[in-house]
C-alpha cells in the first residue's frame, strides 16, 4: 500500500513538473511586451538643409565624401539577431513518429538583419520581417562598437514591413533623417548594413528609380512606393540605412530583386518620410494610425487620358468610390482623376497610397481632381483604416489552392435554367449570366469568381459586380461579352469594363 502511495505521489509530481514546463515554454514563446511606458524624450534628428550645397559637392572628390558619410553614419546602424519559432512549419510524416516535445516545443531558428538608431534613448527602426515571430528575449542588438543589448518590440506594421524595437541605453549616436521627397534619380547613395553577417558593411550606388511597386510585401494592405538603388544589398541588409551624400537617412533597405537569392543589381528601400511616420505612430500609440480615403484606383493609361480630356498621361484614376467613405463625403466621384495630394503630384496608384498613408484618421487632405475637362479642388477628411482580422476575410481571400484549380469548381451551364457561366482565364475571372424575367433574350452579367493574383484581382474587381459595358458598348448576352473579350485578347488591346457595384455605385476598370 505504501509503495502504491509513493508511486502515485511520484507520478503526480512528474505530471505537475511537465505541466509547469509546458506553461513556461508557451510563455517564453509569447510576443515581446510593448515598451510604451518607457518613452521619456525620444528626440529624432531631422535635417531641413543638406550638409553641403550642390556647388560644394561638385568640387569634392567622391572618395572623401563617401568616407565622411561612412564615418558618421556607421555608428548609427546596428546588427540584429532574432530567435524565432518555426511553429508554422509542418512536421513531415505522422505525429507518432516524432517525440512528444517536438509537438509542444516547435524547433527554433535564427535570423539576422540590420536596424537604424533613430533616437539617443535607444529606439531602433528596422524591418518587420527581421523581428517577426521572435520568442521572448530572443532579439539581440550589437552596436558598431561591439556593445550587446537585449531588445524589446515596441510595435510593427506588416503593410510597410517596418517595426520599432527598443534597447535600454542612453546617449547613443542616432541618425539624421532627411526628406525623401527631395530624392532624385541619379544621385549618389550609400547602403549601410550587415549582409551575410558582415557587420558594418558600406556599399555605394545611385538612385535608380522612385515609387517602385514590386509586390514583394506579403500583406493585403501593403504600401509599396520604394526607392530603387543599385547599391549592393543582400540578406542581412534588411532594416539598414540608405543615406545620401549628406549622411541623411532617406530610406530603410527592405528588399532585393533577384532570381538567385543574392544581389543582382536592384535593391529597394522604404522612403524615410513614410518610415518615420510609421515609427512615430508606433512609439506614440503602439500601432500605426492610418487614414482611409475609400476608393478603388488604377493607373491612367492613354485611353483613359484621351477619354477624360487630359493633355498628358498622369494622375490616378478613381474606378469606384466606397459608400459612406471619406472620398464620397468629400465629393470624389468614380471616373475622377486625382492629380495632386496637398499640392504634390501623383502619377501612380502606389504614389497616392503613400501620400495618404502619411496622414492619420481625422486629418484633412486637399485633392486636386480632374473632372469634366477641368481641374477642381476637394477637401477630404480621412477615416480610419481598420485592419480586418483573419476570420473576417472572405472565402476567396483565404484561398491557398493553385490558380489552375480555381476555375475547375465552376458549375456547368444548365439548359433552360436561365443561368449561364463562362470562364475567361486570360482575364482571371468567371462570368455568370442571369436571364431577365421580362425578356429571356436579355441577360444581366455578373462577375462570378476572381482569381487571386491576377490583374482583375489587383484592380479591385469583386464577385457580384454587374458588368454594364465593355469598351463603351452595352453588353446584354454572355456570348456578346465573350466576343468582345476574345477580340481584345487577340488584338492585345486593353479592356474597359463599366461596372455597377452591389451598393449601386458605377465604376470603370481597365484591364491590359
Amino acid at each position: 500500500m505504501k509503495f502504491r502511495d509513493r508511486l502515485l505521489t511520484g507520478t503526480l509530481i512528474l505530471l505537475i513538473g511537465i505541466t509547469l514546463g509546458i506553461i513556461l515554454m508557451i510563455f517564453r514563446q509569447g510576443s515581446l511586451s510593448f515598451d510604451l511606458a518607457e518613452v521619456r524624450f525620444t528626440e529624432i534628428n531631422r535635417s531641413s538643409t543638406p550638409a553641403w550645397t550642390d556647388e560644394q559637392l561638385e568640387r569634392i572628390d567622391d572618395r572623401f565624401v563617401f568616407r565622411s558619410v561612412a564615418e558618421s553614419v556607421t555608428p548609427t546602424v546596428v546588427y540584429i539577431e532574432t530567435v524565432i519559432t518555426n511553429s508554422n512549419q509542418r512536421i513531415n510524416g505522422d505525429d507518432e513518429d516524432h517525440p512528444l516535445w517536438q509537438r509542444f516545443m516547435p524547433p527554433r531558428s535564427q535570423t539576422v538583419g540590420s536596424g537604424v538608431i533613430i533616437s539617443p534613448d535607444g529606439y531602433i527602426l528596422t524591418n518587420n520581417h527581421v523581428i517577426d515571430g521572435a520568442v521572448r528575449g530572443g532579439i539581440s542588438v550589437m552596436l558598431e562598437d561591439k556593445r550587446d543589448y537585449e531588445a524589446r518590440i515596441v510595435g510593427g506594421d506588416p503593410s510597410t514591413d517596418l517595426a520599432v524595437i527598443k534597447i535600454d541605453a542612453d546617449d547613443l549616436s542616432s541618425i539624421t533623417v532627411g526628406n525623401s521627397n527631395n530624392v532624385k534619380v541619379g544621385e549618389w547613395v550609400l547602403a549601410i548594413g550587415n549582409p551575410f553577417r558582415l557587420q558594418s558593411t558600406v556599399t555605394a550606388g545611385i538612385v535608380s528609380a522612385l515609387s517602385r511597386d514590386v509586390q514583394i510585401i506579403e500583406d493585403m494592405l501593403r504600401i509599396e512606393s520604394f526607392i530603387q538603388t543599385d547599391a549592393a544589398i543582400n540578406r542581412g541588409n534588411s532594416g539598414g540605412a540608405l543615406v545620401n551624400t549628406s549622411g541623411e537617412l532617406i530610406g530603410i533597405n527592405t528588399a532585393i530583386a533577384t532570381q538567385s537569392g543574392s544581389y543582382q543589381g536592384y535593391g529597394f528601400a522604404v522612403p524615410s518620410n513614410l518610415a518615420m511616420k510609421v515609427a512615430r505612430d508606433i512609439i506614440e500609440h503602439g500601432e500605426v494610425q492610418r487614414g482611409l480615403l475609400g476608393v478603388n484606383i488604377q493607373s491612367v493609361d492613354s485611353q483613359i487620358a484621351r477619354r477624360s480630356g487630359l493633355d498628358k498621361i498622369t494622375g490616378v484614376f478613381v474606378a469606384s468610390v466606397s459608400s459612406e467613405s471619406a472620398a464620397e463625403k468629400g465629393g470624389i466621384k468614380s471616373s475622377d482623376i486625382i492629380l495632386e495630394v496637398n499640392g504634390e503630384s501623383v502619377a501612380q496608384p502606389n504614389q497616392l497610397q503613400e501620400k495618404v498613408a502619411m496622414f492619420r484618421p481625422g486629418d484633412e487632405v486637399n485633392l486636386t481632381v480632374w473632372r469634366d475637362n477641368e481641374s477642381i479642388s476637394k477637401n477630404v477628411i480621412l477615416q480610419e483604416l481598420v485592419r480586418p482580422r483573419q476570420d473576417q476575410l472572405s472565402f476567396d481571400e483565404q484561398r491557398i489552392e493553385p490558380e489552375e484549380e480555381y476555375f475547375e469548381e465552376r458549375p456547368e451551364n444548365r439548359e433552360g435554367s436561365g443561368i449561364e457561366y463562362q470562364t475567361f482565364e486570360e482575364f482571371g475571372f468567371s462570368i455568370r449570366g442571369l436571364a431577365s424575367p421580362e425578356d429571356p433574350e436579355v441577360m444581366e452579367l455578373y462577375l462570378y469568381r476572381i482569381a487571386r493574383g491576377t490583374e482583375a484581382h489587383n484592380r479591385g474587381l469583386k464577385e457580384g459586380y454587374k458588368i454594364l459595358e465593355v469598351n463603351g458598348a452595352e453588353v446584354t448576352r454572355l456570348r456578346q461579352l465573350e466576343r468582345k473579350l476574345i477580340d481584345a485578347a487577340s488584338q492585345d488591346t486593353s479592356v474597359e469594363l463599366k461596372i455597377e457595384t452591389e451598393d449601386g455605385h458605377i465604376g470603370y476598370y481597365h484591364l491590359n
